[in-house]
C-alpha cells in the first residue's frame, strides 16, 4: 500500500511539472482564495499578471511580422494572401453582426435591467471618465490611418499589429518581386527568427501561473464576489448568450471545414484558461497561431486572420455591448423602440471595430451608442463599471474562440487548410506543440491546397522506436 501511494504521488508530481494545463487552474484556484481571504494582499499581486502581459506582448510584433512575411514568400502568391483578407473580413463582419442581433434579442428577452429603477442624476459621470482616461475612439478615417506605419521601428515598439501587418505585406511583397535568386539569405534568416521568438515565447510561459494567480488573485480582492448579486442577472444573460453563440460557431466550423469546436477546446484547453485567467487573449496569440499551423492551416492564412481578428473579430465584445446597451436603458427606465435597437446595431458595428487597444473601449462605445440615440445619459454608462471586469473571461473566451473559428473557415474557403492533419492533431494523433518548447512538434506544415489526397499507408515503426508525422522537405 506505501509503495502504491508513493507511486501516485509521483505520478502526481510528475503531472504537475508537466501539465501547463494543471498548473494554470491550480494557479486560479488560489488565486480565487487568496483574493476572498486576504483581499489587500490578493489587490496587491497585480504586478504578476502584469508583468507577464508585457513579456508576451513584447514578442507579438516581431512573431506576427516573421508568420506573415514567410507565409506569403512559400505560398508564392500576394494576389491569394489579398483573397484571403478580403474574405477574412467579410466573415468577421457577418460573425460579428450576427454577435450583435443575438445579444440584443436575448436582453429584449431576459430584460436584465427591469425594475432597477436608476434614476441617472444619481450616477457620477466622471466615473467613466476616469475608467477611459478622457479617450475617444478613433473615427472610421483616423482608424485607417492609424493602421499605416508612419515608422518602420515604431510599429514595433508601439506594438501596433495593424501596422505590422501592412510591414510584413510589403516585405513579402518584395521578397515575392525579387525572387529566391536576389535575396537567398532572407527568408531562412526570417524563418530562424521566428523559431527563436516562439522558444523565447516557450520560456515566458513557464511564468503563466504565477501571472495567474497574480491577475485572479487581484480581481477578486480589489472587486470582491459582491458583484455577482448585484448583477446576478446582467451576468448570467452575457455568459449564456456567449455559450448559445459558441454553439452557434461549432455548427458553422462542422459544416465548413468538418472539424470539432469541442475537439479544439480540449486541443488549446491551456492557452484558453491561460486567457481566462489573466483577462487577455493577447497572452496567448502566439501559442494559438503556432497550434492553428501544427493544425494544419497554412501560414499566410494563419498570420494575417488571426491578428487581424483582434481588430475587427470582437464578437465577444459585440454581446456585451448591445446586451449592456439595452440593461443600461431597462435600468433607467427607457424603453426602446425596435428603429432605436437597430441604431445600436449599426452605431456598434462601427465603433466596435477601433476598439482594440483603447482605454476603457467597451465603456467608450457605449458612450458613443448612448450619444446616438440621444435617449440614454451618457451617466448611466457608469452602471456598468462594477461589472465591466467580471465580463472579462466572458469577452475572451468568445473572441478568442471566434478568431480561431475564422482562421480555420477563411483557410477552408481558400484552399489553404490541410483536413487530414487537422483532424489528426485535433483527434490527439499528432503531437501538441510543448508549452516548454514553443514549437511544434512535427515540424513544418505542408502548404499545398485542398484537395488534399489520401494519405499513403504508414509504415510499420520498429520495435522500441516512436513513430513521428511526416515533415515538409
Amino acid at each position: 500500500m506505501p509503495h502504491t501511494t508513493g507511486t501516485l504521488a509521483r505520478r502526481a508530481g510528475r503531472h504537475l511539472r508537466t501539465s501547463l494545463f494543471t498548473q494554470v487552474l491550480l494557479a486560479l484556484a488560489l488565486g480565487v482564495l487568496v483574493g476572498r481571504l486576504w483581499p489587500a494582499a490578493g489587490s496587491s499581486l497585480q504586478p504578476l499578471g502584469d508583468g507577464f502581459v508585457r513579456l508576451i506582448k513584447a514578442m507579438i510584433a516581431p512573431l506576427v511580422f516573421c508568420v506573415v512575411v514567410a507565409g506569403i514568400t512559400k505560398a508564392g502568391d500576394l494576389r491569394a494572401f489579398g483573397r484571403i483578407g478580403v474574405k477574412a473580413l467579410i466573415w468577421f463582419e457577418v460573425a460579428t453582426s450576427i454577435a450583435l442581433v443575438v445579444g440584443l434579442l436575448a436582453a429584449n428577452v431576459f430584460t436584465p435591467g427591469a425594475g432597477m429603477h436608476i434614476d441617472p442624476a444619481t450616477l457620477d459621470e466622471g466615473a467613466v471618465d476616469a475608467k477611459t482616461g478622457g479617450g475617444q475612439l478613433p473615427s472610421a478615417a483616423q482608424f485607417v490611418l492609424e493602421s499605416l506605419p508612419h515608422s518602420a521601428v515604431g510599429a514595433f515598439a508601439e506594438n501596433a499589429l495593424l501596422q505590422v501587418l501592412v510591414l510584413a505585406c510589403l516585405v513579402g511583397a518584395a521578397l515575392l518581386h525579387l525572387g529566391q535568386k536576389k535575396v537567398p539569405q532572407i527568408l531562412p534568416l526570417i524563418e530562424q527568427a521566428q523559431d527563436v521568438v516562439f522558444t523565447v515565447v516557450g520560456f515566458i510561459m513557464r511564468l503563466a501561473p504565477l501571472a495567474v494567480l497574480g491577475a485572479t488573485a487581484h480581481l477578486v480582492g480589489e472587486y470582491g464576489l459582491g458583484a455577482m448579486s448585484t448583477y446576478g442577472k446582467l451576468i448570467a444573460v452575457c455568459y449564456g448568450v456567449a455559450l448559445a453563440f459558441l454553439v452557434l460557431l461549432a455548427g458553422a466550423l462542422k459544416a465548413v471545414t468538418g472539424l470539432s469546436l469541442w475537439k479544439f477546446v480540449r486541443y488549446t484547453r491551456e492557452e484558453l484558461l491561460l486567457a481566462l485567467g489573466t483577462g487577455s487573449s493577447e497572452t496567448v496569440m502566439p501559442r494559438m497561431m503556432q497550434k492553428l499551423r501544427a493544425a494544419g492551416c497554412r501560414d499566410d492564412a494563419v498570420g494575417l486572420v488571426l491578428p487581424t481578428g483582434y481588430s475587427f473579430n470582437l464578437d465577444g465584445a459585440s454581446i456585451y455591448l448591445s446586451i449592456g446597451t439595452l440593461f443600461i436603458a431597462q435600468a433607467i427606465g427607457v424603453d426602446l423602440t425596435l428603429g432605436q435597437q437597430v441604431t445600436v446595431v449599426l452605431v456598434l458595428m462601427l465603433t466596435s471595430k477601433g476598439m482594440a487597444g483603447v482605454p476603457g473601449s467597451a465603456f467608450l462605445a457605449l458612450s458613443a451608442t448612448a450619444s446616438a440615440l440621444g435617449v440614454i445619459p451618457a451617466a448611466a454608462v457608469a452602471l456598468l463599471l462594477g461589472v465591466d471586469r467580471i465580463m472579462d473571461s466572458m469577452r475572451v473566451a468568445t473572441n478568442l474562440l471566434g478568431n480561431c473559428v475564422a482562421v480555420f473557415a477563411v483557410s477552408r474557403w481558400e484552399g489553404a487548410l490541410d483536413r487530414v492533419t487537422a483532424k489528426k492533431v485535433l483527434n490527439g494523433e499528432h503531437p501538441a506543440a510543448s508549452p516548454a518548447d514553443g514549437r511544434a512538434e512535427q515540424g513544418r506544415l505542408p502548404q499545398r491546397a485542398e484537395p488534399v489526397p489520401d494519405p499513403p499507408k504508414e509504415s510499420v515503426a520498429e520495435p522500441g522506436t516512436a513513430s513521428a508525422p511526416p515533415r515538409d522537405t
